[in-house]
């Protein structure tokens, strides 16, 4: 992946191709599968909120480095209207009668997440992926015994 890479989000198709490079720089940046996913959903969702909600914008993929780790920055800028912060962070809250789990089902899905919106500016969404930061999910094995 080159170092930084930006998308415009003018259409669907847009959307499409944000979350394929999205992908791709997951996978060489040395994500794993469910980390990758994670990635992917998370762009998926910013791209599309940008095109449905602002008409355009861009999505920015970065690589990001610190002394001890490597992650994936996506920061996500539109000129649209703007939007109320505390409410669309909500669970469950949605405008668009959709299952309300966008912004805040990013949030839960990256590890970073920063946001800034106004009705002059647009908003501005910033948001990192690091290597190996999933949490291990433990597995219960149940014993099925069957009633005769």
């Amino acid at each position: 992946m080159k170092k930084k890479q930006c998308v415009w989000i003018l259409n669907e198709w847009d959307i499409i191709e944000a979350r394929s490079l999205g992908k791709t720089a997951a996978r060489e940046l040395g994500f794993n599968a469910i980390d990758q996913a994670k990635v992917t959903v998370a762009i998926s969702e910013l791209a599309r909120n940008i095109f449905k909600y602002a008409g355009r914008g861009q999505i920015h993929l970065c690589q990001q480095f610190s002394e001890s780790n490597t992650g994936l920055q996506v920061l996500a800028v539109d000129q649209g209207p703007g939007m109320d912060i505390e409410k669309v962070m909500i669970d469950g809250y949605s405008t668009s009668g959709g299952l309300g789990g966008g912004l805040s089902g990013v949030k839960r899905l990256m590890d970073d997440f920063t946001v800034t919106s106004s009705p002059e500016t647009g908003t501005s969404i910033l948001t990192s992926k690091w290597l190996g930061s999933s949490t291990v999910l433990q597995v219960i094995s149940f014993e099925h015994t069957e009633s005769s």
